[in-house]
């Protein structure tokens, strides 16, 4: 992938994901107005650790996507979460005024639903990429 399609995955992956996730934050953890700007505050971070985390994977990986298996998503999923997850703790907390408990299961909670959106997401995103613009060329390493 370019820098400018990295960039464009990355936004429309969390423009979607706020969406979601600020609605259904606010209805679980009855944060309201805290849980917008910690989902701001987490959206950035994610996009930014997602750039250098999808350019390390590919590196490791490489660039054919459309040949990766469920394990290989389900391996990168669960990466990319955990490590998102020894940041976003301490901030979960200061933004929401919450304890560690209160943020840990908060924060478990959209690493489930954040490691199934996005097998799912990369997955689509994918599927859609090969139909409107052929295989991947393979990139030199």
């Amino acid at each position: 992938m370019s820098t400018k399609e990295r960039i464009f995955h990355s936004l429309m992956f969390e423009l979607i994901a706020l969406v979601i996730v600020i609605n259904l934050g606010s209805l679980i953890a009855g944060a309201g107005h805290s849980m917008t700007w910690a989902a701001i505050a987490m959206s950035l971070l994610a996009m930014a650790w997602n750039y250098v985390y999808n350019l390390m994977f590919d590196r490791w990986f490489g660039s054919n996507r459309e040949a990766r298996t469920p394990m290989i998503r389900l391996g990168h999923g669960l990466g990319f979460e955990v490590g998102f997850m020894a940041v976003s703790l301490p901030m979960l907390m200061w933004i929401l005024q919450m304890g560690f408990w209160q943020v840990l299961m908060l924060d478990i909670g959209f690493v489930l639903f954040f490691l199934v959106y996005a097998i799912a997401f990369n997955w689509a995103y994918d599927m859609l990429r090969l139909k409107l613009f052929g295989p991947t060329q393979v990139e030199a390493a």
